[in-house]
């Protein structure tokens, strides 16, 4: 909470944007710190230890050649996933470097572009909602919006998980950096509220013509971000995106119909995927999650009745 002349707290629905950026996106001297020596103890574990020798490599590279010029995705230092140093995090940067399939990565000190050589994504029609999932949406206990609050987000997607080191890449930095991108209309954000008005779940991405980068999620009720993530994914098929690119597999996306992908094919998808195309503009949630329960991936494209913006189609087949 922000501090009036007076020293007294300021609520933050009184807050500016510029105001509650000043607030959230910052870290303590501890949580520096922490992140710092977590960070070094990530490096320090024998499974990172043939990183290393490429990571030397791109720093020596960093501090003796000058250019700026984003890395080829396909030249990766040895056969690591490194292409090379982040010197800068402005918007057109980062729109061509998700052009070119290129991520930031590090948890402190020099940011690196990264393009696994495998990607994780979705295909629309082979989404997978668990029946538990479905139960859920349809209780009607979680209001899902989309870009009402970025700051809250990106902030929650950067705090302590439980049972989990805290070593985050999403820094004061990144939070400044997507903030940018956010405004530019690259940003989106999804937020899951529980039927006391709380924050409890909902995750960020960017959106490139017809492609869809998931970057972070976060929970704070049970099955909260899943909720929030089906609800975005029925819009991006809605809307005509051809895939969300989960970055890497995990056991929760995969088990969600993600599927990995070679290189190769993730940059042919978006060289067809990027230059046009999407949903402009800030997004606002079409339906909502008890509806989107019934949705049937793989059916049907998910449709609208013109007329009284009911569900229609096989897509909406009742769910076992």
């Amino acid at each position: 909470m922000a501090k009036a002349a007076g020293g007294q707290p300021v609520p933050a629905s009184e807050m500016s944007v510029e105001e509650r950026r000043e607030v959230l996106f910052r870290e303590s001297p501890f949580e520096r710190s922490e992140r710092v020596a977590l960070g070094l103890a990530w490096l320090a574990m024998p499974a990172r230890w043939p990183e290393l020798p490429p990571l030397m490599q791109l720093l020596a590279r960093h501090l003796t050649v000058g250019s700026s010029d984003l890395p080829n995705p396909e030249s990766t230092v040895g056969k690591s996933r490194m292409a090379g140093t982040v010197r800068d995090l402005t918007v057109p940067t980062l729109v061509e470097a998700y052009k070119r399939g290129l991520h930031s990565s590090g948890h402190f000190g020099v940011l690196r572009w990264e393009s696994p050589p495998e990607r994780c994504v979705l295909f629309f029609d082979e989404y997978h909602m668990s029946k538990r999932l479905r139960r859920v949406m349809r209780q009607g206990r979680y209001k899902v919006t989309f870009d009402q609050d970025f700051e809250g987000v990106i902030r929650a997607c950067a705090e302590r998980r439980q049972g989990k080191w805290h070593v985050t890449w999403i820094t004061p930095r990144i939070m400044r950096a997507y903030a940018a991108f956010f405004d530019a209309g690259y940003v989106h954000s999804f937020e899951v509220w529980n039927e006391s008005g709380e924050l409890v779940g909902g995750g960020y991405g960017v959106a490139l013509g017809r492609i869809f980068f998931t970057e972070s999620q976060f929970s704070r009720e049970d099955n909260t971000s899943k909720l929030g993530f089906s609800v975005l994914n029925w819009h991006l098929a809605r809307w005509g995106y051809i895939l969300n690119d989960g970055k890497d597999s995990t056991p929760t996306i995969l088990d969600m119909g993600f599927r990995v992908i070679p290189r190769g094919e993730f940059l042919r998808h978006l060289a067809h995927g990027t230059p046009s195309g999407g949903k402009p503009g800030r997004w606002e949630v079409e339906m909502g999650p008890d509806i989107i329960a019934e949705w049937k991936p793989g059916v049907k494209s998910p449709t609208l009745a013109p007329d009284d913006n009911a569900p229609i189609a096989a897509g909406f087949a009742k769910a076992s």
